[in-house]
């Protein structure tokens, strides 16, 4: 029973906020609102530069090894487990998928910044 009333709660809270979200604001625009600078500048070139492809790789790389660093941290307590060799294969496991990963992206000169 108290699953279904979280259920429920949840539910009418997340409708609520979508209407409310939906109906507040007043779409009203303006030069100032529509200028892709909100400092007050002209601008003095385009805004739409396309960024390096090369940015974002380096940042998806960055996150993945930033994941590594989350799922690893919490390794000192799991050594209170009793499956201890479960644990440490697993742990072994996922840090040699990240270090064949990133052996991986080294040989494919995926960390290289200059093309």
């Amino acid at each position: 029973m108290n699953l279904m009333i979280t259920l429920a709660t949840n539910t009418l809270l997340s409708m609520i906020l979508m209407l409310i979200a939906f109906w507040l604001p007043q779409p009203n625009s303006y030069t100032e609102k529509a200028s892709p600078y909100e400092c007050g500048f002209d601008p003095m070139g385009s805004a739409r530069l396309p960024f390096s492809m090369k940015f974002f790789l380096v940042a998806i790389t960055f996150l993945l090894f930033d994941l590594e660093i989350a799922l690893l941290l919490p390794l000192p307590w799991a050594c209170q487990t009793d499956k201890l060799n479960v644990m440490i294969t697993m742990t072994m496991i996922l840090v040699l998928l990240l270090a064949a990963s990133l052996a991986y992206e080294w040989t494919q000169k995926g960390l290289e910044w200059a093309e």
